[in-house]
């Protein structure tokens, strides 16, 4: 139900209620309060007993006697009445439905001192069974430079170093070349990543421990780019590429030109280089290039037999960045979410849990080239069908959403196929395509093996 229903009224005070506060007055009292209520009552009401009168009287003075004078009452609660603040333990294990800020209200702690202490940001998504510290060092304030540290920072140089206070509308990029410095060394310097937010009055770093940058100039073409500061030794090899990398920075890093290093790689200015991406890196700025070694790509431009368009596969790999750089559950994990989405949602934890493990293994990092992505391996238009069959944005790169869109569209191809089988045949195949040609020979084994799992899991 969408719908909350309205509450009901109390019902209004019936004549039993009024009995239960007059049962201690004799049953005279009853009948002469009785008889003069109805204000048309053709016969006068007989007097009280002088004596019962008396008594009535006396009971009421009583009662104005116990009444506590209204500036006599506190409007606060005595201290020793108020529930007694929990003391935060050291470390807090994730539970369902948990947020940072109610964690830290619990404890009595301030949510920034607990983002600090857990190297997290306001945007970072925690999941049930995750330890977080609420105590140690790291709860003081930390120092502005520390302001919206990565998840897994790099250890920052020590002292020195030229400082640049953020502004309304800045950017870590322009900031970087606003002192022609790589944004890759700003990253480094600040404990920062592609996902830092940073706001205005915030510190950065934009320069090494005991070394001035150079002032703001206009960035030199590409083919030219040269190191602008203590040049390491020139060295040859590969490297891996890690969150937040740009190919001028790494070049700079090894001491080589860009220009060498894009030829190395075969790559131009445009090529896109995501997280795990392996790159030559030439012997030196007066060496010949190494043979040209292509990128990997995290994610392959085909699969089964089928090549996929180079703009389905860009947008797969970059989505495969992002969730390789970002904390997922564990296998152990997701099977929990998927089977508690399935029972939210009325289908059958057995059937969900099978196409999990059919599709992805429970991995939630994974993604195909046809950019079907996460555990359920739902394809951005399917995640949009699914959005609406919910009635909400779903982000397929959050867990749980992902396991909501795949659940929901199993759900939907249940309610609407002819039969179970053909259910699960459009999972794989399309509803459509199933209905117009039937089932495919490698769709009949795809529902085979999500039968034969679903009794596994049943």
């Amino acid at each position: 139900m969408t719908m909350s229903r309205s509450p009901q009224r109390p019902p209004r005070p019936s004549l039993p209620m009024l009995a239960a506060t007059t049962a201690a007055l004799p049953a005279v009292v009853l009948s002469s309060l009785a008889v003069a209520e109805p204000a048309a009552a053709e016969k006068p009401a007989r007097a009280i007993p002088a004596t019962l009168a008396a008594a009535m009287e006396a009971q009421a003075a009583m009662a104005k006697g116990a009444v506590i004078p209204a500036s006599s009452v506190s409007t606060a609660i005595p201290v020793a009445f108020r529930p007694a603040q929990p003391t935060a333990p050291a470390e807090y294990t994730i539970v369902r439905g948990d947020t940072i800020s109610a964690i830290a209200g619990r404890f009595g702690l301030k949510t920034a001192d607990v983002l600090k202490l857990n190297n997290l940001q306001a945007n970072t998504i925690i999941y049930p069974g995750q330890k977080i510290k609420l105590s140690g060092d790291g709860a003081a304030p930390a120092s502005p430079s520390h302001a919206a540290p990565a998840p897994a920072p790099a250890a920052a140089p020590a002292g020195g170093g030229a400082t640049y206070t953020v502004k309304s509308g800045d950017t870590l990029g322009a900031i970087a070349a606003r002192h022609n410095v790589s944004l890759a060394d700003v990253f480094s310097w600040n404990n920062l990543n592609m996902r830092s937010i940073i706001y205005p009055g915030q510190k950065i770093k934009v320069g090494g421990a005991g070394s001035a940058p150079a002032p703001a100039a206009p960035a030199p073409a590409p083919a030219a780019l040269a190191t602008t500061s203590a040049t390491p030794a020139p060295s040859g090899g590969s490297y891996t590429v890690k969150a937040g990398d740009t190919l001028s920075g790494i070049a700079s890093r090894h001491g080589v030109k860009l220009s060498e290093l894009l030829s190395a790689n075969r790559m131009s200015m445009t090529t896109v280089i995501y997280p795990g991406n392996k790159l030559a890196i030439p012997g030196g700025s007066g060496a010949a290039p190494q043979p040209a070694a292509s990128v990997t790509p995290l994610v392959p431009s085909s699969f089964l037999g089928f090549s996929y368009p180079a703009a389905v596969v860009s947008s797969a790999n970059e989505n495969k960045a992002l969730l390789n750089a970002s904390p997922v559950p564990s296998r152990a994990e997701m099977r929990n979410i998927v089977a508690d989405a399935a029972r939210r949602m009325g289908v059958d934890p057995a059937l969900a849990l099978a196409f999990a493990h059919q599709e992805s293994g429970f991995d939630q990092r994974a993604v195909s080239p046809a950019n079907a992505i996460g555990t359920m391996q739902v394809i951005p238009s399917s995640g949009q069908w699914a959005s609406d069959l919910v009635g909400r944005k779903l982000n397929l790169l959050d867990p749980y959403d992902n396991a909501t869109a795949g659940v929901a569209i199993i759900r939907q191809l249940l309610a609407t196929s002819k039969n179970e089988d053909n259910a699960i045949a459009g999972y794989y195949q399309g509803q459509y395509s199933v209905s117009k040609y039937g089932m495919y020979e490698d769709t009949k084994a795809y529902v085979a093996a999500i039968k034969a799992h679903r009794k596994n899991f049943g």
